[in-house]
């Protein structure tokens, strides 16, 4: 199992208004006549930062910080627009908070976060102030890891016909009585077998959360997708623990090798573990 590079979590919310006044994310598919500011992230830091021509939109916009005190908003120039999720757009949204965290810890902005102005941005920076110290604190030297855990289901149910006595006996039962099973045999047989599915992908769940907890501050469990994922949560580690975790990680997915399929992606910014809710007025 290879890492794709490119506790529970606790929500913090930081409110923001400025009545009339305040900026809001961009939400008209038109540009504007004057240019807007895309913000990617917050970060601790007191004085100017270019991260250089990495920004989204066209010709690769320059990334640099916009600042109040000892706290810096990583923004790059834009029209003030709607930006779809495109592919190409939402890989340059991580791409520059990847680049960032490098070097800081930091608070994730929602994709598409748009204001008017350089001033309305630092008033962001100003209103919120003790908010965003107070989850960079938390966050300080935090990195998020996200593993999506997948069975092969026929080989789950060939396993448990082979280790559970029940299903193997009624199966055997409706085996050799082909002619004479009955539609009630075969209805139980399927409802011990999804008991028992609900059962073993519990347990490989809660072994997998209790073996990488050691390593971990926090995780959050997310919804899976499909009905192949039985696991998909993501994991709060502290910076100098990544190779702790990678190991637990490849210890688990050893355990299981057989029957799940691990995949792996990380560092990320903490984007499961931040919540950042703006009250902002809608551009006009």
């Amino acid at each position: 199992m290879d890492r794709m590079v490119s506790g529970e979590g606790r929500a913090v919310d930081a409110d923001a208004g400025r009545g009339d006044d305040a900026v809001a994310r961009a939400s008209g598919t038109e540009a504007r006549g004057e240019g807007g500011k895309y913000v990617y992230c917050i970060i601790r830091l007191d004085k100017p930062r270019d991260f250089g021509n990495i920004g989204i939109g066209e010709g690769a916009n320059r990334v640099y910080t916009v600042h109040h005190k000892d706290l810096s908003a990583v923004v790059s120039d834009t029209p003030i627009v709607i930006y779809d999720p495109t592919r190409e757009n939402v890989l340059a949204h991580e791409f520059v908070n990847e680049t960032v965290m490098r070097e800081h810890t930091v608070i994730p902005m929602s994709f598409g976060t748009v204001f008017r102005s350089e001033e309305d941005v630092a008033e962001l920076l100003r209103s919120t102030h003790q908010a965003f110290s107070d989850v960079l604190d938390k966050m300080q030297d935090k990195i998020e890891f996200g593993l999506k855990v997948l069975w092969d289901r026929d080989k789950v149910i060939a396993n448990l016909e082979r280790s559970n006595d029940e299903i193997r006996r009624l199966k055997e039962e409706i085996t050799r009585n082909t002619q004479s099973s009955t539609y009630f045999a075969r209805m139980q047989l399927g409802r011990l077998v999804e008991s028992a599915l609900e059962d073993t992908g519990n347990t490989f769940v809660s072994d997998i959360h209790e073996t990488l907890k050691e390593v971990a501050v926090a995780s959050r469990s997310n919804k899976p997708i499909g009905d192949r994922m039985i696991m998909n949560a993501a994991f709060l580690v502290e910076r100098h623990r990544e190779k702790d975790f990678d190991e637990k990680v490849r210890d688990v997915s050893r355990r299981y090798e057989e029957l799940l399929t691990f995949k792996y992606t990380g560092p990320w910014p903490p984007y499961n573990f931040v919540n950042i809710k703006l009250k902002l007025e809608k551009a006009e």
